[in-house]
């Protein structure tokens, strides 16, 4: 755990961290002018997963009575003694279950959330009743989902942009992880490549239950399966798109199929745009590659394995489905080949990209390294 905590010595705040000081002090202004249940829970989610989760890692100020003084006013305002927080959250990197140690600080703290509940009490009970502790409530409760999702299959990142500024690049988590006492800032300068990664953010990832994941993808694979019309339809639609791409593929040699369905549209299209490359499809389900190669000319190799950038090399280009399992963006950061063909969403636009269809919501994105 020493690693984790930057010991910090001197006067001012460093870093760039006076940004979270004045947010801090913004935010305490906010609760004091708009005391409602929605603003002391969002601000209490928020205000823990940006300033008070990264003073946890590293104090921002080079005096300990100054980081002192800070961590009662953070204890005060989100209702949470932030040396028991602390603990928690440091035993949670450690891998431990945590233990409660009892000291100066966190009895203080303590105290001092008491003192501001009763005040409360005292002062204006039906506000404290009726305001204040649904919105404490629902905050932790925001909190707890958030912390969930965060690790409920494995660490997993998030590296949406409009997230990462407003948190403060929170969603870069399995990086976080992975270096805790990273500052902030320097987080996505490394992209772990094995992480697993997520669409959503943690606090939105429930919404996974609904969105189509490689199962549900390869349900409507079965529809094109079974429909001649929508065969035709999807290669006709991802060989026009490759297509307008085939000038910045430029020429290759081998190329690396990854996955791509039970209807092979990928290898269909690969066929008639790249007619000069050796194909190899990499699928590690046995089933899709045999359903596979009854539409696909036999000189396409096959191989049935999980795709492992580091293992399977030798190939100018690489392209991805949408229903890829594994860290997208990682790949999108470090390409695994020279050219890097990614199978997304409409809405994911990288490199230089195209549209295959507004039906199907998909865009073909290139990558070049």
């Amino acid at each position: 755990m020493s690693t984790t905590v930057t010991r910090l010595r001197g006067g001012s705040a460093r870093d760039g961290d006076g940004l979270f000081v004045l947010l801090a002090g913004v935010h305490g202004a906010i609760v004091c002018l708009v005391p409602t249940a929605a603003t002391l829970a969002l601000g209490l989610w928020w205000n823990s997963n940006t300033i008070s989760h990264n003073f946890i890692h590293r104090p921002f100020f080079r005096r300990p009575a100054v980081n002192i003084l800070f961590s009662l006013y953070l204890s005060a305002l989100l209702g949470i003694p932030q040396s028991l927080w602390r603990q928690r959250h440091l035993a949670h990197h450690a891998g431990c279950a945590p233990r409660l140690e009892l000291h100066p600080l966190l009895v203080a703290e303590t105290l001092l959330v008491l003192v501001v509940w009763g005040a409360m009490l005292a002062v204006a009970p039906s506000f404290w009743l009726t305001v204040y502790l649904p919105g404490y409530v629902a905050g932790l409760a925001v909190c707890a989902l958030h912390g969930h999702f965060e690790h409920k299959d494995g660490t997993t990142s998030h590296y949406g942009r409009l997230y990462n500024l407003l948190f403060f690049n929170d969603g870069y988590h399995a990086e976080h992880h992975a270096s805790p006492g990273r500052h902030w800032r320097r987080l996505p300068e490394r992209i772990e490549a094995g992480a697993q990664a997520s669409r959503w953010p943690a606090v939105l990832r429930w919404l996974e239950t609904f969105s189509l994941d490689a199962k549900r993808l390869d349900r409507l694979e079965c529809l094109v399966l079974r429909s001649p019309w929508l065969q035709r339809f999807v290669v006709a639609r991802h060989a026009r798109a490759v297509g307008r791409l085939r000038g910045r593929i430029g020429p290759v040699r081998r190329v690396a199929i990854i996955g791509g369905g039970l209807f092979p549209r990928t290898a269909l299209v690969a066929q008639q745009v790249l007619p000069e490359a050796e194909l190899v499809v990499i699928d590690a389900n046995a089933r899709n590659l045999r359903i596979a190669r009854a539409f696909v000319d036999r000189r396409i190799e096959t191989v049935h394995a999980w795709y492992d950038p580091s293992r399977h090399v030798g190939y100018d280009l690489v392209i991805i489905p949408l229903a890829y399992v594994g860290n997208r963006e990682a790949l999108y950061a470090q390409p695994p080949a020279t050219r890097l063909i990614v199978h997304d969403w409409l809405w994911r636009r990288r490199g230089t990209s195209t549209i295959v269809s507004l039906l199907l919501l998909k865009r073909l994105n290139l990558v070049e390294r």
